[in-house]
């Protein structure tokens, strides 16, 4: 298997379809949230949906670097989105999050091997492999945070 399938395995198993690390992952925590638990606040924790949406703004923007488009996503924003206010809208940004994350796992798997070693976007972002792990480590975190507030939640409903 190359380099570039574990990549992609790696990554579709936090966000998609694995529970090897975690024992869980991103669609298995939020698949049938309701959008008034996952936009609720704990104090000054982020809510559920606000670090599901910081996780896909990565994912849609080095996944439009990948499709040969500009890097154009900034840490600065990265936490910064509309309110949820609908279960539609909770599903709507669901469904977008799962298709950008399934279109930037087949984009991995096809990586040659000699471009996991060149520079993205520039030398001081380090090489595409680097950011590709990067990008599976920080989903993990934060699958992290949303486990733990899913459970803090369930406690206060009962």
């Amino acid at each position: 298997m190359s380099d570039s399938r574990k990549l992609a395995d790696r990554f579709r198993e936090v966000i998609l379809d694995g529970t090897w690390i975690a024992n869980t992952n991103f669609r298995h925590q939020l698949q049938d949230l309701d959008w008034k638990i996952a936009t609720k606040r704990i104090d000054s924790l982020n809510t559920i949906a606000i670090l599901a949406q910081h996780i896909h703004y990565y994912v849609k923007g080095v996944k439009q670097v990948m499709e040969g488009g500009e890097l154009d996503i900034s840490d600065r924003y990265s936490f910064d989105f509309p309110e949820i206010v609908s279960q539609q809208q909770w599903e709507q940004f669901l469904s977008a999050f799962w298709k950008d994350a399934a279109d930037f796992a087949a984009l991995v798997e096809k990586i040659p091997p000699a471009q996991l070693n060149e520079d993205f976007v520039k030398e001081q972002y380090g090489t595409y492999l680097r950011n590709i792990d990067g990008m599976i480590e920080h989903c993990y975190y934060h699958l992290g945070q949303i486990v733990l507030i899913r459970k803090i939640l369930s406690e206060h409903a009962s």
